[in-house]
């Protein structure tokens, strides 16, 4: 399939280069905020602009520093996006005009022999509108002012880079190999980040020692090395809810939550060093209330001397504390050296099969007799409930409605057996599974 044009957003921090981000693709995709340096990742959607298909990538804020340092690695990430793009958005702030930071980084991005469009941001007023005009001196061209929060100036915009664009070609659907979503979710500094670098074979997230460094929650499609297209999404590692007390590191979390809500599956990464902590449990608890299939990745293998019994250690804690995600499928792993990654991929597939799974109304009544004769439902307010069948109303996950007499009473714990028995006889290990209650009416209750 042909690649569609690639359109990238870059300028200094704190020019706007989000908000004009979510303007284009049509949705608050990208955190903003006053505080300059939000953005640390490149994040790409693919949108509709003037009836055509594109990807949009916003990028970390350029700024000048040492390679080994957090703002070097976010510059050397949007030098890589700039490199691939068909057509660049440099951003500047027309508020304040043009300032010598932009002038060096014009400088810049003409070296890198891209086509450049320049954008005079925050162009609302006389003022703005006047500063605009000094982007002349940059040597790409006329600029185009907006204000990307006022939708000012954004049709304009649209039309302008639609025409810079190369020629459209005929893109071919695949519909059997549409990518499957994953969400890459964890704790702080558990190496999310580098297991995606490791997935898209390129710098692609911003690492480090520091926690905490990925804010937003970024995806990206590509290959697996079983033939299949993925969409991964790296996410903002989430904390305590105590912990979480900055606003912007609140807009982060409910990003990753959005974003685990988007996705079919999630791959949970806990760092084998420090062990399963309680905070990794309720991630995983998180995950099966939105109901998602789940792998677990044990990362930072390559660190691990006992693995034996760090292994055991970790498959003991899950299987006492996530008796809901009861048999899910745990692949130790390190994307510092690739050991174990590609066995993730069969750990993916297999799960998302089994989270897909849809069981005959026939089969599923003749195991539903059986689970009924070994152990029939409890007794409530001294009267024995009458279950009568079971049907399956969906998948994904895999969503079953209970019939009978007074069903609604049904013990929790007994409810806990029939999905225990359900997950052991039809093989769906780790897999979320739901039951709903439904009593029949009794014609007799109400009679004198």
């Amino acid at each position: 399939m042909a690649e569609l044009p690639r359109i990238v957003i870059a300028g200094r921090p704190n020019v706007g280069k989000s908000t004009l981000f979510n303007r284009l693709v049509g949705s608050r995709l990208a955190l903003v905020a006053d505080t300059p340096g939000v953005t640390r990742d490149r994040k790409e959607a693919v949108c509709d602009l003037g009836g055509r298909k594109v990807v949009v990538v916003d990028t970390a804020g350029l700024e000048e520093a040492a390679p080994d340092t957090l703002p070097g690695r976010m510059r050397a990430s949007t030098s890589a996006a700039v490199d691939q793009a068909d057509l660049v958005l440099f951003v500047f702030d027309a508020k304040s005009g043009l300032i010598p930071e932009d002038r060096h980084f014009g400088t810049w991005l003409r070296r890198k022999d891209r086509q450049v469009l320049v954008v005079a941001n925050k162009a609302e007023g006389r003022g703005g509108i006047a500063n605009a005009m000094e982007a002349y001196e940059l040597g790409f061209g006329e600029p185009v002012a907006i204000s990307a929060e006022h939708n000012e100036g954004v049709y304009d915009l649209m039309s302008e880079i639609m025409s810079r664009l190369p020629d459209e070609e005929t893109l071919a659907e695949d519909e059997d190999n549409k990518p499957l979503h994953l969400a890459i979710v964890g704790r702080p500094n558990a190496g999310k980040s580098t297991l995606l670098n490791y997935l898209l074979g390129e710098q692609r997230m911003i690492t480090g020692p520091e926690p905490g460094l990925t804010r937003d929650a970024v995806s990206a499609d590509f290959e697996g090395p079983d033939g299949n297209l993925y969409r991964v999404v790296d996410t903002a590692g989430l904390r305590k809810r105590a912990k979480v007390d900055e606003g912007l590191e609140k807009m982060s979390t409910s990003s990753s939550i959005e974003a685990l809500k988007r996705a079919e599956m999630a791959v949970l990464a806990v760092d084998a060093i420090q062990g399963v902590q309680e905070q990794d449990l309720q991630i995983a608890r998180l995950i099966e209330r939105e109901g998602r299939a789940c792998v677990i990745a044990l990362t930072k293998w390559d660190a691990v001397e006992d693995r034996p019994d760090t292994k055991k250690a970790a498959l003991d804690r899950i299987s006492i504390s996530l008796s809901q995600m009861k048999g899910v499928t745990v692949v130790p792993l390190s994307a510092e050296t690739g050991e174990g990654v590609k066995k993730l991929f069969p750990a993916i597939r297999d799960t998302y099969a089994k989270w897909n799974l849809r069981i005959p109304t026939s089969q599923l009544n003749r195991w539903f007799e059986a689970a009924l004769e070994r152990f029939p439902p409890p007794l409530v307010d001294g009267r024995r409930l009458k279950l009568r069948y079971i049907t399956q109303i969906k998948a994904r996950p895999p969503t079953f409605a209970l019939f009978g007499t007074r069903a609604e009473q049904v013990p929790e714990t007994y409810q806990r057996y029939l999905v225990n028995s359900l997950r052991e006889v039809f093989e769906m290990p780790g897999v979320p599974i739901r039951i709903y209650l439904r009593g029949t009416d009794n014609p007799f209750k109400d009679r004198d």
